[in-house]
């Protein structure tokens, strides 16, 4: 079992440079950390946000999900990493519009959200962290939806299974053809055609429930 001070070297590691030696302490003394199987579900909407989270290992896909329960893929969090749109809901108080979905086994770290605001009017790095976590998870969802409007489905394809495979730093995509194709609000078969195609062309691997890239 990894002891405490392992754990604060671990968190330290992680986000240490972002903050002041006083707010990381205090990060140490109120945050408590969870490990979650990849796949499993860590947020859902309509849930009251209790926490801030921070990735301390591994990643996170974050969604948007329609009364019918499609999903279309907003942006992924990683290491280091927290999500703007639960950042949002913590200061209104709100219940949560997104669905959160480890893609990987993961580590996170959950500070109670009532620190939020009184971080803010406290540590000028926390503001600024903050501040630069709306800013960047605004450009990434603007990305998404130029994407959509601007590239076809072959090009957003080879782009989402490149940025998966960085994420989680492999060639190999353990996905299912169906997995990705809620991603990309798309169907099976058209994924499965697409993917057929990019195979033919050397681009990757087709195994069973995995995609082998040949480069990133």
């Amino acid at each position: 079992m990894i002891t405490e001070q392992e754990q604060q070297k671990k968190i330290r590691q992680q986000i240490g440079y972002l903050f002041e030696k006083e707010l990381l302490q205090e990060i140490f003394n109120v945050g408590k950390t969870k490990k979650v199987p990849m796949d499993s579900t860590i947020l859902e909407p309509g849930e009251s946000l209790l926490y801030i989270p921070f990735i301390i290992d591994g990643s996170v896909k974050v969604s948007r999900e329609n009364e019918d329960g499609e999903e279309f893929l907003l942006y992924y969090i990683e290491r280091g990493d927290t999500c703007a749109m639960t950042l949002q809901c913590c200061v209104k108080n709100s219940k949560s519009e997104i669905k959160a979905t480890a893609i990987e086994e993961s580590e996170i770290l959950l500070i109670p959200n009532r620190y939020m605001e009184v971080w803010l009017g406290k540590y000028i790095s926390w503001r600024n962290y903050i501040l630069d976590s709306y800013h960047y998870r605004l450009s990434e969802m603007m990305e998404t939806i130029d994407s959509i409007v601007f590239m076809r489905l072959d090009e957003r394809l080879e782009r989402y299974l490149k940025d998966h495979a960085k994420l989680l730093g492999s060639l190999e995509i353990n996905l299912t053809h169906q997995q990705i194709a809620e991603d990309l609000h798309s169907s099976r078969v058209v994924i499965s055609r697409l993917l057929k195609q990019m195979e033919r062309n050397g681009m990757i691997q087709i195994q069973r429930n995995k995609i082998v890239l040949s480069s990133i």
